[in-house]
């Protein structure tokens, strides 16, 4: 009987060792391993490098599947010489992307440095429930106001081009047909 359970122990090792498992598990490890290196543990780098870089984000999906263009997107279009404007506009888009790259950048310095201090005060251990709530609400105003920012500047865009050019966009951008003439007015 000893000898068959030694057996068995040894064979259920050996199967281990040639299938790469073992009969001990490994603990489960946090998806949350890499958030540990960067200088803000609660962002990704990605996250702090697109705040530092005034980045969408996908802040502005709302206005942009709903026929209101994007800046950026629109002046890549341009660039790629899938779209027209006229020197106007595109000297207004122009304005107005540098203007809310300028305040999403602004903005995104003061979200990465509310980020830092609500990082701190955990790392420190001197965090209170009252604290905690005021830095939160701090760091998602500022979000708001980043977020208004983007969606604003569709709006703008908007109202600089024509019904055909939007719905040129919309195509450009891949959106359907029946998605780029909803919301579509006259100007």
């Amino acid at each position: 009987m000893l000898v068959h359970r030694i057996f068995r122990c040894v064979g259920v090792a050996l199967l281990g060792v040639l299938t790469g498992t073992s009969s001990a598990q490994e603990p489960p490890t946090s998806p949350y391993r890499q958030y540990q290196a960067p200088e803000i543990r609660g962002l990704s780098q990605q996250e702090i490098e697109d705040l530092r870089e005034g980045r969408g984000m996908g802040l502005a999906r709302a206005a942009e599947l709903n026929s209101y263009p994007g800046p950026r997107h629109l002046l890549d279009a341009v660039e790629a010489g899938q779209l027209h404007l006229d020197k106007e506009q595109l000297s207004a888009v122009k304005r107005l992307f540098g203007e809310m790259s300028a305040e999403a950048k602004r903005l995104g310095d003061v979200i990465l440095k509310e980020e830092q201090a609500l990082e701190a005060s955990f790392r420190e251990g001197k965090i209170s429930d009252a604290d905690l709530k005021a830095q939160v609400s701090r760091i998602a105003s500022f979000q708001g106001e980043l977020r208004l920012v983007h969606l604003r500047t569709h709006l703008e865009t908007r109202a600089l081009l024509s019904d055909p050019q939007i719905q040129r966009y919309n195509q450009v951008r891949g959106y359907s047909e029946n998605q780029a003439d909803r919301g579509q007015h006259s100007h």
